[in-house]
């Protein structure tokens, strides 16, 4: 594919910036060929025209990919180029915090200017044995890389480090060998790699300075060689050193210092031995002074100084050298102050008795008067005489500082020298590191012969560095068979030769520093001359005639003339060096004449150098008169010489490149400045690296690797099984263009961008099957989103529905009761208002009514009395005016009357007159009657109901006229009592009167009395608001008081359980750390102890001498007990001069077996102590007893006591002179070295068999008094009891205290022989007693033995009768003795009534013990019958068998013959005997020999244990301690033997760790303590031990359990570690998950599966391994769970470790990988029912890890949810997962800088460790929980497959 076709729209560039160098872009729209324009548009949104070049056409470089951002690896870049290196480490400087990055073979180390926790050992561990592109980057792989090269090449090494000064070169050197001391170690006990490592203190002293740029710059170049044996340990090193910045010494810029060594002797003036110095502040002198910064941030230099003084100690050089280089050092700053004082232009003259130049003159032990003179005169020598010529100031300050500078090179040599010698190797080199510790390119805005050194030294090593590369990369393709063609890469040959050649730089310098007048200007001209138009490197500046251009390989630079030749010549003269050889200081003696042995004034190298390469180094060609000349040789000339043979050093070795980067100028920690990036980048070689990577192919994928990246490119019919042939067919189709890929025979070769543009169809095609699958499970989702949607409304309307309808009918209920309950009350309420209503208008009317009608019977009453009244006034007027109108009317009814009368007369007669008018009349008369009859009766009705009422009426009347008569009469009385009550009222207002002055009198005072009461009432409620506002803040504050004190109890109760709970851990942690500790001390001893095992062995070897004749073939015996038991038995000071002989020459093999045999003479001696040690503890346990019996106790006498003292240290005496005697043998085996000395017939061989004659005589005398000794014994406890003859206890464990002293225990036989013969003598005193008894005794023997015929009389009499009789009668008889025998004692001790009680109450005991036998005989016999009807029953078959083949005749006549029973064989009591001398064959065939898996196939597990245990047992119960302790020292040794010679065996290890355990459990079970009985059975508790208290073997088995355990712990560790990080990381158990992404140069373990890799089938089957055996071997199940605990352990720490230090391991897809394999162990610790061993909780930090990977990383929530979820992790371990997270594909995101500082921040509280890496190599502390056997002892069979015919159970 042309490479135009990839700069379509959204591709992504880079265009130079001139402040960040370069910028990225993107493309707006596609480019065309022939478009001289690029639209863009930049990262913050502007967009621009990028204009082409018209010239070149050069397009804009182009981006990678963001997956390929950040790789370790610049190699693995698809497009190679500058801003691709600039930007990758860039990203991984700040976003990632790494500083290592590869670019091919060279490692780029950015300096952080930040301490890092990425430089313990525990990282040391995790790098090494790894290769170098399976981890991160580090300097650590570098020099691991170096060192597995050395050893696997058989080729020397060199690490190359260079950079500018402060980017870190210094620090990576010492990095590097502290690698190399760490890992290989030192092969002898010198400590070679503490002493490389103290070499850097002292030259960092005097060989680095502060800078501008640096605070500990490294002002010279060093080489150091590490020396390595044929173990590949370090044996020694030696140092180079390369042109010493000697200006420093008297000149420093501002800001600068001197050599950090003046200021560390400045500081530590005060001190008592720097007094002599006179030394000052650093202001003070001139050379240190002149920089203004004496002082350094973060620096103690005094403390600096005792750390140069304590590595020069640990380097051999003595405190008498390291004062005199003090004093060299002081005089030189002394020196600087010396001052000039101009006598005129040509002359000067120093003040006389000038006191820094005596000072000088003092401490460099010189004439005063000298040295003045010859530092103000030159001596000028002609070919004829010889001038003393006087100088000017300025040349005096010159010279007085040229030889300041000359003195420090020499004392800088010196040390060096010195150096060397102390790390000089003893022993044979056989290969070497070298670290090259050398500037890097330097361009300053002046720069002079330094800089042009320094930049030549470059030159050099870029020359070597592009042949190396260009070499690998020609291998690489010869190697795949790739047609290649010559890289043009730059060759700076053309560089080197205008400096070093004939006529060039160097060679016209050195021409004109010959010249006697040559100056800086003509050799200038002579420049000019010879280069400036005539070799393209060399230029002229414009403005200046004293400067020359170079064109180095990485910049171009003015070099200023001046100074030049002076720099060159290092010109010293003569006279002052003379005057200080001619010193009395003899250091200062030793400088210079060690100068013309040296062959640099800057070369550390000493003549007659053994050197450490084994390739053949040419050396300079030597011209004659070198030596006399060579000090005049120019510093040019020989720096030349210096780097051409480092030159051939590093070409003979195989190198590794560090170059360290400078990221700015301000030392700012993580902060990358661009420009100077890539100004070091240019100058350090790495893009020339890129650049000739780039020219060929440099992406590289293998078939395999290639096939698992790009299989979502192929189809399935492009699948073949040629993996090869695939990928062919594939790229032919993906790639047109065939030369920009090649075919190997391993690998795929791809020219630069080849990969972006796979990687370019692979995201293509990943995002359109990402996009298809979105679609189509986004449809899917939608549907199934959608139906269930639909589903849930349609559930949701039906229960909603449901529920409406439930309510609305819910509400007609309600509403209807509602009603109801409505009606019901508005009625109640209704009602109850027309009640209350109606009871008070009733109430109402009553009062109104009653109101009224009061009213109304006053009114009537009124109205009466009125009434009547009127009736009286009225019917008197009535009456007078009725009379008169009565008259008037009579008068008138007369009148009227008379004259109608005479008017009705008239008509009368005329109507009489008429008949008609009758007849009408007489009509209407009719219907007239009938009315008026009506009427009648309704007046009548009318006149009956007016009846009622008067009737009513007068009732009333009269009743009211009764009340009236009552009131009347009332109204009279009261009228009489009205009269009584107006005078009694005339009284009354007299007294009302009186009353109402009264009255106002107490108004007054009960008005004032409520004022006061109103006060007061006032003041009372105010005083009680107050005391209730009071009683209410008391309750609130009491209530709060009672909560705070709740609270606080609460707290208090939750503080103390949760400091119970943290003490509890605390104690738990204290004693797992307590426990740890003394287990690693026993691992440590255990190490010591096979160590000491070795050399002896060793000199052993070396000791014996063998002789000619037969040999034993079979001599395990013989080795066995001299190795044990001179092992185990010897103290530590007879030991002691032992080992301190052991490297001695070799011996005569007669000292060797005279030694062995009195060694074993002794023992038996020990032996015999520790049984009279014995015997002592139970006379101890004896006089305690007596002393609790016994209250009164005869005094010993007081001559016995003397005698026994006087015998004691009789005694005494006599065993140290035996002590003194085994000494002086000892000393004379031990001085005697020669065999002739030795030899037989000679005086001292005569002196040892007379001294071990008397030796042996005298133990055989010791051994015939311990027998003696023991038969006295058991006769004096037989005699001591009953009498009370025992001495005084007290003073006896007085004595017995005393002997248990250490010195003492010896003489403890001693002591018994003295109490044996006190015992004699009382008991001859009491010998005519004891004949008294025996009278009496024989007596009772006699009635005993008529007894005794009594008693077999009765036998006989009962064994005739019946059964039952039989029984009957013997309880009878006895009924009859014991009575018998009653009568007879009560007879005895009638008169002693206390003696008969003593005999009743032990008769009572008899009887008790009788019925106890009684009852076991009872068992037995019922035990015998059932015995004897089985019998029965077998012999009634055995019977009918015979008589089927017998005939009845013979049956009668045959006789009967009585039936033997058997008797039953005597029960096992669980005990093994064998005899003394088999022990060692025991200890052979059940420990040495034995084989574990025929043990643990066919016999019960733990049987040695069980067989051990019994032989024990069998020794206990003979009492014989010497065998207990014998038995149990072989078997420990043992053990100890077998597990050295296969201790590398996990079935052996584990097979005694099993045993082990059960043996120490059969000490504990059968101990016979409480403790340890508890699960015993009756009989198990019968077979526990009964003389010896084992509680110290059973200390000494528990700490070799212990030893086992951690060896069965490392031999699990080396057969997990190889699998562990393949096949946890690295094997893709979900086959394509995670993609494989490009590894660069350097290769990286594949995680595809192939044969010989491990995946985690391997680790669950190696898992399956142990845990079959362990089971097999019967291990204890708490002690299993321990193991599997432990390797869950190392299998999580190991995998997380590597975690951390692989970037390319820390993505999404691995995360699932790691959480599906722990899930497969956790599957693993459930089938075998081991997840309550916690082996799970040593997995979670792995797990956390997994899931860190997954989790989101985006917002604060996922900051919170990651800070709550990784709490096994440690701050440090989350952050650095954080930064290493890589995306594997384009769909994942990298993990922001600000969302990890968000995690920062929130664990900033968190207190944990800043250790970055899990100890890997811990070992949790181990306990063997007690775990008692079921298993009885008597049921064990012994097979015959183990070979122990020879014990025999009992």
């Amino acid at each position: 594919m042309a490479a135009s076709e990839l700069y379509t729209k959204y591709a992504r560039v880079w265009i130079p910036d001139p402040e960040e160098v370069w910028k990225s872009a993107e493309l707006l729209k596609d480019y065309k060929p022939g478009d001289k324009v690029l639209q863009l548009r930049l990262e913050e949104g502007k967009e621009l025209e990028y204009c082409l070049d018209a010239k070149t056409k050069e397009l804009p470089p182009l981006r990678n990919p963001d997956i390929l951002v950040g790789e370790n690896d610049l190699t693995a870049l698809s497009y190679l180029h500058e801003p691709a290196v600039l930007h990758n480490l860039k990203v991984r400087f700040i976003d990632s915090k790494l500083i290592y990055t590869y670019c091919g073979i060279v490692l780029v180390a950015i300096n952080p200017y930040e301490q890092l926790p990425i430089y313990g050992e525990d990282i040391i561990n995790a790098y090494s044995g790894q290769n170098m592109g399976d981890m991160d980057p580090h300097i650590f792989a570098v020099a691991e890389e170096a060192y597995k090269q050395m050893a696997r090449d058989e080729r020397n090494q060199s690490i190359i480090v260079s950079g500018e000064s402060g980017a870190g070169k210094t620090v990576s050197a010492k990095y590097a060998m502290r690698y190399f001391a760490t890992v290989s170690g030192s092969a002898s006990e010198a400590n070679v790699e503490e002493k490389v490592l103290a070499s850097n203190p002292i030259m960092e002293s005097i060989g680095n300075a502060k800078t501008t740029r640096n605070d500990n710059s490294s002002r010279f170049g060093k080489y150091i060689e590490i020396g390595f044996d044929k173990r590949y340990r370090i044996i020694g090193a030696n140092m180079r050193t390369y042109l010493l910045e000697k200006s420093r010494v008297v000149f420093q810029a501002e800001e600068e210092r001197n050599y950090h060594i003046f200021y560390q002797l400045c500081a530590s003036a005060a001190l008592p031995e720097f007094k002599t110095l006179r030394l000052g502040n650093a202001n003070y002198f001139h050379y240190t002074k002149q920089g203004g910064s004496p002082v350094i941030d973060g620096v103690d230099d005094a403390k600096e100084m005792v750390n140069t003084r304590q590595a020069c100690t640990l380097l051999g050089i003595s405190d008498s050298y390291q004062m005199g280089i003090f004093r060299i050092l002081a005089g030189i700053l002394h020196l600087g102050n010396v001052e000039f004082a101009s006598r005129d232009s040509d002359s000067c003259t120093v003040p006389p008795k000038h006191e820094p130049l005596t000072i000088f003159c003092d401490l460099m032990g010189v004439e005063y008067e000298e040295m003045a003179h010859w530092l103000c005169h030159r001596k000028l020598a002609t070919a004829t005489e010889t001038y003393i010529k006087p100088i000017s100031k300025l040349h005096a300050i010159n010279a007085r500082d040229a030889l300041a500078k000359h003195i420090y090179a020499n004392l800088f040599n010196w040390i060096v020298d010195h150096v060397n010698k102390a790390l000089h190797a003893t022993v044979k080199q056989h290969s070497f590191i070298g670290v090259l510790d050398i500037y890097g390119f330097e361009t300053f805005e002046i720069n002079s012969f330094e800089q042009f050194c320094i930049n030549y030294a470059n030159e050099k090593l870029q020359q070597q560095f592009n042949m190396h590369v260009f070499k690998l990369e020609q291998e690489e393709y010869m190697k795949e068979q790739i047609p290649w063609t010559l890289i043009d890469f730059y060759d700076n040959q053309p560089c080197i030769n205008l400096i070093e050649a004939k006529m060039g730089v160097l060679d016209l310098l050195d021409e004109e520093c010959k010249m006697p007048k040559g100056s800086d200007d003509s050799w200038a001209q002579k420049l000019y001359n010879t280069h400036l138009n005539k070799c393209a490197l060399f230029e002229k500046p414009r403005m200046s005639n004293k400067a020359f251009i170079i064109k180095h390989f990485a910049d171009k630079v003015e070099y200023q003339c001046e100074g030049f030749l002076e720099k060159n010549k290092d010109t010293v003269y003569e006279e002052q060096i003379k005057v200080l050889k001619s010193s009395k200081f003899k250091l200062l003696l030793e400088l210079f004449q060690d100068e013309e042995k040296v062959l640099s004034p800057t070369s550390a190298t000493p003549s007659g150098r053994v050197p450490l390469t084994r390739m053949p180094i040419k050396p300079a060609k030597a011209r004659p008169g070198q030596a006399s000349k060579e000090h005049k040789k120019t510093v040019g000339h020989q720096f030349r010489n210096s780097l051409h043979l480092l030159m051939e050093t590093l070409n003979a070795t195989t190198p590794h490149y560090v170059r360290c980067i400078k990221p700015n100028d301000f030392k700012f920690p993580f902060t990358f400045d661009e420009k100077r990036a890539v100004q070091q980048l240019r100058a350090c070689g790495v893009l020339e690296t890129i650049r000739i990577s780039a020219a060929g192919f440099p992406s590289r994928w293998t078939y395999q690797e290639f096939f698992s990246r790009y299989r979502v490119l192929m189809k399935q019919k492009d699948v073949l099984g040629d993996r090869k042939q695939t990928c062919k067919n594939v790229l032919e189709k993906l790639i047109q263009d065939k030369d920009k890929y090649q075919f190997g025979k391993t690998k795929i070769f791809f020219r630069a961008g080849q990969v972006a543009y796979l990687e370019k169809i692979r995201a293509d095609k990943l995002r359109a099957a990402c996009i298809r699958i979105q679609k189509t499970i986004r449809g899917w989702l939608m549907r199934k989103k959608y139906m269930r949607m639909r589903k849930a409304a349609i559930t949701i309307q039906r229960h909603v529905r449901g529920y409406q309808a439930r309510c609305y009918a819910t509400f007609l209920r309600r509403t209807r009761a509602a009603i109801t309950i409505q009606k019901f009350q508005r009625m109640y309420v209704v009602r109850k208002r027309y009640q209350g209503m109606r009871d008070a208008t009733i109430a109402l009317q009553a009062l109104l009514r009653g109101y009224m009608v009061r009213n109304k019977y006053q009114m009537m009453l009124r109205e009466h009395k009125c009434v009547v009244l009127q009736k009286h006034v009225r019917g008197w007027l009535a009456r007078r005016r009725y009379g008169r109108t009565l008259r008037a009317i009579v008068y008138l009814q007369c009148c009227y009357r008379r004259m109608m009368a005479k008017r009705e007369l008239k008509k009368l007669k005329i109507e009489a007159r008429s008949v008609e008018r009758y007849k009408k009349l007489h009509i209407g008369l009719e219907n007239k009657i009938m009315q008026l009859q009506r009427k009648i009766d309704e007046q009548n009705k009318e006149y009956k109901s007016l009846l009622e009422k008067m009737t009513s009426l007068e009732l009333t009347y009269s009743t009211e006229t009764e009340k009236l008569r009552s009131d009347v009469e009332r109204l009279r009385m009261s009228e009489e009592e009205a009269r009584n009550a107006t005078s009694r009222v005339l009284s009354l207002q007299e007294e009302i009167a009186k009353l109402r002055k009264e009255l106002h009198h107490t108004q007054a005072e009960k008005k004032s009395i409520e004022e006061w009461a109103d006060k007061y009432k006032h003041e009372t409620e105010q005083l009680v608001s107050e005391l209730k506002e009071q009683n209410s803040l008391l309750k609130t504050e009491k209530e709060e008081l009672n909560r705070r004190i709740h609270d606080q109890a609460r707290e208090i109760t939750e503080s103390m359980e949760k400091k119970l709970v943290e003490e509890t851990k605390q104690l738990e942690l204290d004693l797992n750390d307590e426990r740890l500790r003394y287990q690693n001390l026993l691992n440590e001893f255990s190490r010591l102890e096979e160590r000491y095992d070795d050399l002896k062995d060793e000199m052993n070897l070396m000791v014996s001498i063998p002789k000619p004749g037969h040999k034993r073939t079979d001599s395990t015996h013989s080795s066995n007990e001299s190795e044990y038991t001179f092992s185990s038995e010897i103290t530590e000071a007879e030991d002691l001069p032992l080992r301190m002989e052991e490297p001695s020459e070799k011996k005569a093999a007669l000292d060797m077996s005279l030694f062995l045999k009195l060694q074993k003479r002794v023992s038996e001696l020990e032996q015999e102590k520790q049984s009279l040690q014995d015997e002592l503890d139970r006379k101890e346990e004896q006089a305690l007893r007596a002393k609790a019996k016994e209250e009164e106790r005869p005094p010993i006498r007081g001559a016995e006591l003397e005698y026994e003292s006087l015998k004691r240290q009789e005694l005494e005496s006599e065993n140290k002179k035996l002590k003194n005697e085994l000494n002086e043998l000892q000393k004379a085996l031990t001085e005697t070295r020669a065999p002739e000395v030795t030899a037989p017939g000679a005086p001292a061989y005569r002196v040892l068999l007379d001294q071990l004659t008397s030796v042996s005589e005298e133990l055989e005398v010791r051994k015939e008094e311990v027998l003696i000794l023991r038969s006295q014994l058991v006769s004096q406890k037989e005699a001591i009891q009953p009498k009370h003859t025992m001495t005084d206890a007290t003073i006896l464990l007085e004595d017995v205290q005393k002997m248990k002293d250490k010195g003492e225990i010896a003489q403890a036989y001693i002591g018994l022989k003295e109490t044996n013969r006190l015992l004699e003598s009382q008991l001859q005193s009491q010998k005519k007693s004891h004949e008294n008894e025996l009278e009496s005794l024989r007596g009772e023997i006699q009635s005993l033995k008529e007894e005794n015929n009594r008693q077999q009389q009765l036998l006989a009499q009962n064994l005739q009768l019946p059964p039952e009789a039989r029984i009957e009668a013997s309880l009878q008889h006895e009924i009859t003795r014991l009575t018998n025998e009653n009568l007879f004692y009560e007879e005895l001790y009638a008169d002693d009534p206390k003696k008969y009680q003593l005999y009743r109450i032990s008769l009572y005991k008899r009887m008790i013990d009788l019925m106890e036998q009684l009852e076991k005989q009872d068992k037995t016999v019922r035990k015998l019958k059932k015995q004897l009807k089985v019998f029965a029953k077998k012999i009634g078959e055995l019977e009918v068998g015979q008589m089927e083949n017998i005939s009845p005749g013979q049956i009668i006549d045959e006789p009967i013959r009585p039936v033997n029973i058997p008797r039953k064989e005597k029960d096992f009591q669980g005990m093994l005997e064998y005899k003394k001398e088999d022990e060692q064959k025991l200890v052979k065939n059940l420990i040495l020999e034995l084989k574990p898996r025929g043990v643990a196939v066919n016999l019960i597990p733990g049987l040695p244990a069980y067989i051990l245990f019994m032989c024990v047992r069998h020794a206990d119960y003979l009492n014989d301690d010497q065998k207990v302790r014998s038995l149990l020292t072989s078997t420990i040794n043992g053990i100890k033997k077998v597990l050295k010679k296969r201790g590398d065996d996990f079935e052996t290890v584990s097979f005694w760790l099993s045993n082990t355990c059960r043996f120490l459990h059969c000490l504990k079970q059968y101990s016979g303590e409480e403790g340890f009985m508890k699960h015993n059975t009756p009989r198990q508790n019968e077979h526990c031990l009964t003389n010896f208290d084992l509680a110290e073997y059973r200390q000494v088995l528990s700490d070799l359990a212990i030893q086992i355990y951690q060896q069965l712990v490392r031999v699990l560790e080396n057969i997990l570690q190889p699998m562990i990080v393949s096949g946890m990381l690295e094997h893709e158990t979900i086959q394509g998950v995670s993609g494989v992404k490009p590894t660069g140069l350097r290769k990286r373990t594949s995680s595809i599966a192939d044969e010989g890799t491990y995946t985690l089938d391997s680790i669950i089957r190696q898992l399956n391994s142990f845990h079959s055996v362990m089971c097999q071997h019967g291990m204890d199940p708490e002690l299993i769970k321990q193991v599997v605990k432990q390797m869950f352990y190392i299998i999580g720490a190991v995998t997380l470790n590597n975690l951390l230090l692989r970037k390319d391991m820390c993505s999404w897809s691995k995360g699932m990988q790691i959480r599906y394999n722990v899930s497969q162990l956790e599957e693993w610790l459930r089938d075998k029912n081991l997840m309550n061993s916690g082996a799970k909780e040593t997995l979670e930090p792995l797990i956390q890890a997994a899931q860190l990977l997954q989790v989101k990383k985006k917002t604060d929530e996922d900051a919170e949810a990651i800070c709550s979820m990784c709490n096994a992790l440690t701050t440090a371990q989350i952050v650095k997962v954080l930064n290493l997270y890589t995306p594997v594909n384009e769909f994942e995101e990298r993990v922001l800088v600000s969302f990890i500082r968000t995690i920062q921040v929130r664990l900033r509280d968190r207190k944990d460790s800043p250790q970055l890496l899990m100890d890997a190599k811990h070992i949790f502390p181990v306990t063997f929980p007690f775990n008692p056997s079921s298993l009885a002892l008597e049921t064990i069979q012994i097979p015959a497959s183990l070979g122990l015919g020879f014990i025999s159970r009992v």
